[in-house]
């Protein structure tokens, strides 16, 4: 009897619920003062809980390669992630030993390196590992109690989640402008786009379109 409503409340988990419970910290690696997933454990651990799970690398539609680069500012990567029918998506700049953007020169290895840290990053917005971006080192809930009461942390998202906007065509006015206004004060294109993601919600269609009336690609 007991066992039965067991099953029953895991079935029920969120996505969120499952992935932020899976303690990470046996396969992170410190680079400089930032700490990396292993992508291949990660997405192993997201297929074996949710086996429909798929992923995407964005391509630039002008020039079908894997990133988008502006002289002057440097490489940026994108990925898309859909479980369960909920897509989420990340971007990530190509960066050097330094961890500082690389505004030239970016090899392949440089570019393949950028997309799957964006990808275990992107697997991050569902939950898996998210404390290594918060700066903790434990998950705030276990997967034992997960199954009585929802974490913490997803009650934070929960709150935070409708103080973002979604960009719509009536919105997109809006973005534009504070754009160009950034853009009149110096601000490069991924300082723009980290401003703007503050207020609103990513969204790919959108992001193009601006960064075609901002830069002309």
């Amino acid at each position: 009897m007991n066992k039965s409503k067991t099953t029953t409340k895991a079935k029920l988990q969120t996505t969120w619920e499952v992935l932020s419970a899976v303690d990470v910290s046996q396969h992170t690696e410190k680079k400089g003062n930032l700490t990396y997933l292993s992508w291949a454990w990660a997405w192993a651990e997201v297929k074996k809980r949710f086996p429909s799970a798929t992923y995407t690398i964005y391509r630039n539609p002008h020039t079908n390669q894997q990133w988008d680069y502006q002289e002057g500012v440097g490489y940026m990567c994108s990925t898309s992630v859909t479980i369960k029918e909920e897509t989420l998506e990340m971007w990530l700049p190509v960066m050097d030993f330094r961890n500082k953007s690389m505004l030239s020169n970016a090899t392949t290895f440089d570019i393949n390196k950028t997309l799957m840290r964006c990808l275990t990053k992107n697997l991050a917005m569902f939950g898996l590992g998210h404390y290594i971006y918060a700066g903790e080192d434990l998950p705030n809930s276990s997967a034992d109690n997960l199954t009585t009461a929802p974490p913490v942390v997803k009650k934070k998202a929960v709150a935070t989640k409708p103080s973002k906007k979604t960009m719509t065509d009536e919105e997109y006015p809006k973005i534009l402008k504070g754009a160009k206004q950034y853009q009149k004060e110096g601000l490069k294109e991924e300082e723009i786009l980290n401003k703007l993601f503050e207020v609103y919600l990513p969204d790919q269609k959108y992001l193009q379109k601006l960064r075609k009336d901002l830069y002309g690609k």
